[in-house]
């Protein structure tokens, strides 16, 4: 709390100090007086103000040079008086308001400045922004008069001259504070005295003189150097925005009257001619070169890093449009403009404070009621759409972004008024084509025309069986467009459409696109895009918009245009495109081409494929499935704007759709299941199996239809696989009668049509293999079937051998001596008997069966059998891709049939022949197929197929086998992409499974292990090895002795000791070589055998595997089997 509270207190204290400071004007004693005036109360201070002043304002009116910390003192000691007290007095006001004036005034001219130091501007600075809040209104007033113009000049030139020549931040942020506040536009915290309508236009009469200066001024400050700060650029766009809104509000110059005032004061003086008259011909004229100026600003400020130098231009923006629309209003663009541009800035305070002006400015009917605004804004549409092509194929990724937001704000501040401005046949035509170019799409990419669709395992029914809300949205594949990749550039344009479509006539509209989309292929794209973003638009669907329309149309006319469209998009010229080369190199077989099961091409004549035909050209094809990808976003998104009344299309849309659903052209196919799940979500289904089973009547009925006349709709089997694969079970009997009608189809023997039938037939069986077993394709890898035999596990640790007894040993070999009799027929009678008598029981058992020949068979499984017979039929058919689609769609039968033996079996003997002809005399691709349909029918019917299998199939098997293998011993990295070598690796990875599978006897085992031991050389490819490896893994499971034995000749690392003396040494072809080419996979095949027989029985192994060397070598003993048993170590 103050000392002194009373004026007398105070007078007695501060009269000391101010004496010494008139006497001598020093820092000292000026920095004691304001020590002491801290121990003043502010109403002591009060009354003392020109008494405390005197002294201040002595020093600095003393004439001569003063030292700058003498002055720099003085005037922080009146900024500190001026701010605890306020200033009554228009005579006082004046002379310290020209006193700290002149502190900033150089002497050598005027409105020029002293060379001063950055700290005492400072000072003077906060001094007169003190002096100006501290005045009363009744004293402040009187700066305000005509009389006062110089002195007010004055103080505008100098700190203008601060402003832009200083280079201290903070002082020129300070100087455009208080040139701000000298225009009576402070924005400070405290509370000023709000002028009434004819104080506001008598001091905008005044300042109009300094307009011209203050705005050139401000500018150069607004657009210089970037590394000013964007303190500098916010202080100087605000002074400048409240200087333009002071002297060119509308409101204000409405009050001037048409003719100059005269005033007594003013005649035959020099001020008078210093007076501006704000009449409409001088507003015309500074309008129109402040345009010049606001273009210069927003263009700089719009482009500023700093958000807040852009924030300040949106209120700059929204205070001249809102108080100079009418002065000003060639500006009106440019200032809309710098609106729309911030209307998606990086910045979320600038985007929002952007979007509420424009929603203040619509609101205000800115636009809709100010004709000439609306007049402005078209014509800007007009030069934009005329100029956009050109920006967009030249700016970068920013610069097209901000000027879509240009386009889609002038739409959206025209509103309704859009319709007047798309009457125009000019403005329409320019914003059509400005679109048609602008959407051109980038057709070159190969990819889309290579991408094929695939269904693995429960692919399909990932999608198609799951709910609507887990399937994609938005819009559609990712577009490559030619003059544009960012993502939010097409996100304008689409937000352009849909504004388009919210205020504009739908009708005149749609008509007009549907002209570009009918008058040229080019166009027709793009043009179907925009229809797309109208329909939405006119729906409301995600338009963003700053007011309501009056009216819109209604959900019955809205379903009118939508058919119409819909009814061109489906039009077979727009729907049936080629998308692919269909067929192309399968359908004929290239002379000389080389058959059986492995055969390779030789040298002298390689076969090579068929060249495909180039036409039609890759981009046409690119162009075409785009094309129809865009139609079907049109299909779903009509369906989301028309939800329930869509059902009433749903009749004329859901056959076309389903059509590209079984397109083979991957973008195509999943374009049209996402369509599918927006028309689940419009119309209420739950999901696309329930769409089509609710819909199945007159699906069916048109494919039944068009399957009688397939050279006409040769599309009705893609309609008919798409309903099997995104359907239920439960479509199965509603498609029974079709499903037999493309049977009768097939035994009507079309050659040319075959393909699509089988391919019907291939869906078919595929999906009920997914709906009626489990597992399907669940297959394990043939390396994995024998244990961790290549997962770099390394030797077994040794165990110690356990020594066999002499009754161990008698009871070993006397098994073997009656294996061997019993393995030569030398069976005694009592043994015969036993063996026989088991025989009675196979009557009964052959009349178990008797129930399930009886049982009917399922309604899938009958149908899976006349597939099964036509494919049989169709493996010998000429054509290539007749007989690969004909063996996918056995392995397939395979599947679903096995369980059922009674039926399978006979079906398996049928096909026998007609699968051989395909394993050893026909096109490699054809051997690689049916060599999996073998794998197949070996899994699925046991031993049946074992002396057929030896008979017809493994001698060629094995020799071709091992005719290949110096082959690929020799080749190089290349090999391993040659159909040669997919065929080995087919074959070598299937052979173990199907020899365990068919049981094969031990001289086709044997067989087969000497076919596939080159394989274990390590010159052979990894891939090779390993599936070689596999097939010996197989044959343990099978005979590990007799697989043992066959290793062990190759290569054996270990000294097999006898257990007793009187028996020789174990003699093995592989002990003591040298470690070889197939030392390595071997070895770790005999560890992997070891460590299965140890696991399995850890006291017979060794004795088995004397069992298998006694065998080999009781002649080389010397002992016949009679001596062995008598032997005395027996005894």
């Amino acid at each position: 709390m103050a000392v002194f509270d009373t004026p007398q207190e105070a007078f007695g204290a501060l009269r000391p100090v101010c004496v010494q400071l008139t006497k001598a004007q020093t820092a000292e004693n000026v920095e004691r007086l304001r020590l002491q005036l801290q121990s003043v109360s502010d109403l002591a201070l009060q009354e003392l103000q020109e008494y405390v002043l005197f002294p201040l304002r002595f020093t600095l009116k003393t004439p001569g040079p003063k030292r700058e910390s003498v002055v720099q003192k003085v005037v922080a000691c009146v900024a500190f008086v001026l701010s605890a007290t306020r200033v009554r007095k228009a005579d006082l006001l004046q002379e310290l308001f020209s006193e700290l004036c002149l502190c900033l005034g150089s002497p050598a001219g005027p409105g020029q400045l002293a060379p001063l130091s950055e700290e005492l501007k400072q000072d003077v600075i906060c001094a007169l922004q003190a002096l100006l809040h501290a005045a009363d209104w009744d004293a402040l007033v009187t700066l305000y008069q005509p009389s006062a113009l110089p002195h007010l000049g004055f103080a505008v030139s100098l700190l203008l001259a601060v402003a832009e020549h200083e280079r201290a931040m903070a002082v020129q942020v300070s100087a455009l504070r208080c040139l701000q506040a000298l225009l009576l536009q402070c924005d400070c915290p405290e509370r000023h005295r709000s002028l009434d309508g004819e104080e506001r236009r008598r001091v905008g009469d005044l300042l109009a003189s300094f307009l011209p200066g203050i705005s050139i001024a401000l500018s150069r400050v607004i657009t210089g150097d970037v590394k000013q700060g964007h303190a500098v650029v916010v202080s100087a766009t605000r002074a400048f925005s409240r200087a333009l809104g002071a002297v060119m509000a509308d409101e204000q110059l409405a009050q001037v009257p048409p003719e100059r005032e005269k005033r007594a004061l003013d005649r035959g003086s020099r001020i008078s001619e210093l007076l501006v008259h704000r009449n409409p011909e001088w507003v015309a004229s500074t309008a129109a070169k402040l345009s010049i100026l606001i273009r210069k600003v927003a263009g700089g400020v719009s482009a500023h890093p700093h958000w807040k130098a852009r924030w300040e231009l949106v209120d700059m923006s929204s205070l001249l449009l809102s108080q100079c629309s009418r002065s000003l209003v060639g500006s009106a663009g440019q200032l809309v403009r710098a609106l729309v541009g911030l209307v998606n800035d990086e910045s979320p305070e600038v985007r929002s404070r952007s979007n509420e002006a424009l929603r203040r400015l619509v609101a205000r009917g800115a636009v809709a009621e100010d004709r000439h605004l609306a007049d402005i804004f078209s014509e800007e549409l007009h030069t934009l759409a005329t100029a956009l092509p050109r920006l967009m194929s030249s700016q970068d990724d920013q610069g097209k972004v901000s000027t879509l937001n240009l386009l889609v704000g002038y739409l959206k501040l025209l509103g309704p008024r859009i319709n007047v401005v798309l009457h125009s046949a000019s403005h329409l035509q320019r914003l059509s084509k400005a679109l048609m170019q602008v959407l051109e799409l980038e057709t070159k990419d190969v990819k889309i025309v290579e991408e094929r669709r695939w269904w693995g395992p429960g692919g399909s029914r990932a999608l198609s069986g799951s709910l609507v809300e887990g399937l994609p949205r938005g819009s559609g594949p990712r577009k490559c467009f030619r003059f544009f990749t960012e993502e939010r550039v097409f996100s304008l344009l689409r937000q352009v459409g849909r504004v388009l479509g919210y205020y504009g006539d739908l009708y005149l509209l749609v008509d007009h696109f549907m002209e570009l989309y009918r008058e040229s292929a080019a166009y027709r794209k793009q043009a179907a895009m925009v229809l797309n973003e109208l329909i939405a638009g006119a729906a409301g669907l995600s338009v963003d918009v700053l007011h309501e329309r009056e009216t819109g149309l209604s959900k019955t006319e809205l379903t009118g245009i939508v058919a119409s469209v819909l009814e061109e998009y489906v039009d077979p010229a727009n729907w049936r495109l080629v998308t692919r080369l269909e067929g192309v190199g399968l359908e004929a077989e290239p002379a000389g081409k080389p058959s059986g099961l492995l055969a390779v091409p030789s040298a002298e004549g390689r076969w090579l494929p068929p060249a495909l035909n180039p036409r039609p050209l890759v981009h046409s094809m690119s162009g075409n499935i785009w094309q129809i990808c865009i139609q079907l976003e049109g299909v779903g998104g009509a369906a989301l704007a028309l939800e329930e009344e869509f059902r009433e299309l749903l009749i004329s849309v859901l056959y076309p759709v389903l059509e590209k659903a079984g397109d083979g052209t991957l973008l195509v196919s999943q374009a049209a299941l996402e369509t599918l799940a927006d028309i689940c979500q419009a119309c209420g289904y739950a999901s696309i199996p329930g769409l089509i089973c609710q819909n199945a009547d007159y699906l069916v009925d048109g494919v039944s239809l068009h399957l009688r006349h397939p050279a006409h709709e040769p599309h009705a089997a893609q309609v008919l696989e798409a309903m099997l694969r995104h359907a239920d079970a439960n479509v199965l009997p509603l498609v029974e009668d079709v499903i037999q009608d493309v049977l009768a189809a097939l035994d009507r023997g079309h050659s040319d049509r075959t393909p699509l039938f089988l391919g019907v037939m291939h869906t078919l069986v595929a999906m009920l293999a997914s709906w009626f077993v489990s597992g399907h394709r669940t297959e394990g890898k043939p390396e994995q079937d024998g244990g961790p035999l290549l997962g770099g596990a390394g030797p077994p640790e040794k165990r110690p051998a356990a020594v066999p007894t002499v009754v161990e040993m008698e009871a070993f070999f006397q098994e073997y001596v009656r294996q061997k009799r019993v393995a030569e027929g030398d069976l005694p009678e009592e043994e015969d008997k036993e063996e026989g008598e088991p025989l009675p029981t196979s009557a009964p058992e052959s009349n178990d069966h008797t129930p399930e020949m009886e049982t009917p068979l399922p309604a899938h499984a009958q149908t899976v059998k006349e597939v099964m017979e036509r494919c049989a039929h169709l493996l010998s058919d000429k054509s290539l891709r007749v007989r690969l689609k004909a063996l996918d769609i056995l392995e397939l039968c395979v599947t679903i049939l096995h369980p059922h033996q009674n039926l399978f079996l006979p079906l398996v003997h049928r096909t026998w022949p007609a699968l051989v002809t395909r394993l050893t005399n026909d096109d490699p691709l054809a051997v690689l197929q049916a060599f999996k349909v073998l794998c197949t029918l070996g899994a699925g019917s046991g031993d049946f197929l074992q002396r057929r299998f030896s008979k017809d199939v493994l001698p060629k098997l094995v020799g071709s086998l091992a005719t290949q293998a110096p082959v690929s011993a020799r080749a190089g990295p290349v090999y391993s992409h040659t159909l040669a070598f997919k065929l080995q690796l087919a074959v070598l990875q299937g052979l173990g499974t199907l020899c365990q599978a068919l049981d094969l006897d031990e001289s086709d085992l044997h067989q087969v292990a000497e076919t596939c031991l080159p394989y274990l050389s390590a010159k052979q490819p990894e891939k090779l090895q390993a599936a070689a490896c596999s097939v010996f893994l197989h044959w343990m499971q099978m005979d590990p002795d007799a697989a043992w034995l066959f290793l062990s000749e190759v290569w054996c690392p270990w000294a097999y000791v006898p257990p007793h003396p009187s028996l020789r040494p174990v003699r093995l072809s592989g002990m003591g070589k040298k470690r070889g080419e197939f030392t390595d996979n071997v070895q770790r095949l005999l560890d992997e055998l070891l460590i299965v027989e140890t696991a399995r029985s850890p006291e017979t192994g060794a004795g088995r595997r004397l069992l298998v060397l006694g065998e080999r070598q009781h002649r080389d003993f010397g002992l016949e089997m009679a001596e062995i048993r008598a032997s005395p170590i027996l005894c």
